[in-house]
């Protein structure tokens, strides 16, 4: 009778360990098949978001022929570009918002004068914090000095002012970053809350 109760019994191999030894074996495998294909694909990600980046720095100097990449340390500043010829500057930042990075794009001419601005695309909610890269909203930047500007200077979106306050931060970044790759002294920083000196 023992004989019995022990045959119906599993053993622990095939209770216990079989199992978790068939999941790592299959763990093993697709992580090591989602590596590869991670590998595979990395060149067209590299060259898809290069491109997306050209397209926007063309966006903002239609007229430059080419950019150039500059160096760049201000927080915030994920590109610094010169167009070519002197056409001016393309610079993109972004600043933390609501629930996500917004990333703005911002031409200066040589003159140190604002000439286009890009809202990016971004994951704020939608129909109130992703309005900042509506044109109603970057438009009214065009033809401002590249000066720090605050919260009180702009009209925010009603309803988006955590958005409207990190459009306004990312603009901030790259107004300093033009004036410190166009040699100039940067200004203090300004803050972004409304009725701030």
């Amino acid at each position: 009778m023992a004989a019995t109760a022990s045959a119906a019994k599993p053993s622990t191999w095939s209770s216990i360990v079989k199992p978790a030894v068939v999941l790592v074996v299959i763990c093993a495998i697709v992580g090591f098949l989602l590596g590869t294909v991670n590998n595979l694909t990395l060149p067209t990600i590299m060259a898809n978001r290069e491109a997306r980046a050209w397209a926007t720095y063309s966006s903002l100097i239609p007229e430059a022929s080419d950019f150039v990449a500059l160096e760049c340390d201000v927080p915030g500043v994920t590109a610094c570009m010169e167009a070519a010829d002197g056409k001016g500057f393309a610079i993109t930042a972004q600043a933390k918002g609501y629930s996500s990075q917004v990333p703005m794009a911002v031409a200066f001419d040589d003159e140190g004068v604002i000439t286009n601005v890009i809202g990016m695309d971004n994951t704020e909610t939608p129909g109130l914090g992703t309005k900042v890269k509506d044109p109603a909203f970057t438009d009214q930047f065009i033809g401002r000095a590249a000066e720090p500007i605050t919260l009180d200077d702009i009209d925010a979106i009603t309803g988006a002012t955590i958005s409207s306050k990190a459009a306004l931060a990312a603009l901030n970044e790259a107004i300093e970053a033009y004036q410190t790759t166009a040699g100039e002294a940067p200004a203090p920083a300004a803050s972004t809350e409304k009725g701030a000196a």
